[in-house]
């Protein structure tokens, strides 16, 4: 199945757990898991659908790399020769 766009990957090792990127999602599509990270942190999950890709969440995050929002797959150069 192909994935729906836009949508918000988050980086499961590297998010903390602080909750601002869900505070900060107008459509609340994130939440926090009930699962620990290896840093034995719960960390932010997406709901799989309902992003607007608003990037409310990206621009809350505090740590660098921990989430991103895809609005459109780009084509890397050279891919699928």
């Amino acid at each position: 199945m192909a994935q729906r766009l836009p949508t918000v990957e988050i980086n499961l090792n590297l998010c903390k757990g602080c909750g601002l990127c869900i505070d900060n999602c107008p459509p609340e599509v994130l939440t926090l898991s009930t699962q620990f990270n290896v840093l034995g942190y719960q960390y932010a999950q997406y709901k799989e659908a309902g992003c607007t890709g608003c990037e409310a969440c990206f621009y809350a995050c505090p740590e660098p790399s921990a989430l991103a929002v895809v609005k459109e797959l780009k084509e890397r150069p050279g891919a699928g020769r």
